[in-house]
């Protein structure tokens, strides 16, 4: 094999191992091993944000910063409690109100992985929760099953 490639894979190894032990955050630890390559001269700078160019890679990092927003501020909670004031009669209401809300956001966020895991998720996570249903404590069946089984893209 040619140098260069047993380079890439020496520091493909050593970033992985660091993501494993966690000498650091991932991010950083990420970063270091990308700046690497590139500073070392294994990869060009242009082949190694070529991946960055992608506008799906940032609807998905969007859709999880505004996902750690809902939780952060405590939004998705609100959001929650009022999908509760409004169709909180029976569970299968609030399951076609998830259904619906996602109908709604789908035009608009065109991603399943970004719509699932960046908008919805935090809101669903705050509806089981709200109900009593915790997946730790052994009551995740009372709400938070059927919740997630109504968000699966299909």
């Amino acid at each position: 094999m040619d140098p260069t490639a047993w380079y890439m894979f020496a520091i493909f190894v050593a970033t992985i191992i660091a993501c494993i032990t966690q000498p650091m955050p991932i991010g950083a630890v990420s970063i270091i091993g990308f700046t690497i390559m590139v500073l070392v001269g294994i990869v060009d700078m242009k082949t190694a944000v070529a991946g960055f160019g992608n506008n799906s890679i940032w609807l998905i990092a969007m859709a999880f910063f505004i996902s750690r927003g809902f939780v952060k501020t405590g939004l998705g909670r609100r959001i929650a409690l009022h999908f509760v004031k409004l169709f909180g009669k029976k569970t299968l209401g609030l399951a076609y109100s998830i259904v619906g809300v996602d109908l709604i956001l789908a035009p608009a966020t065109p991603s399943n992985t970004a719509r699932a895991g960046g908008i919805m998720f935090p809101i669903i996570k705050s509806l089981s929760e709200s109900f009593g249903s915790k997946p730790k404590d052994g009551s995740a069946r009372k709400m938070g099953g059927i919740s997630c089984f109504h968000r699966i893209p299909r």
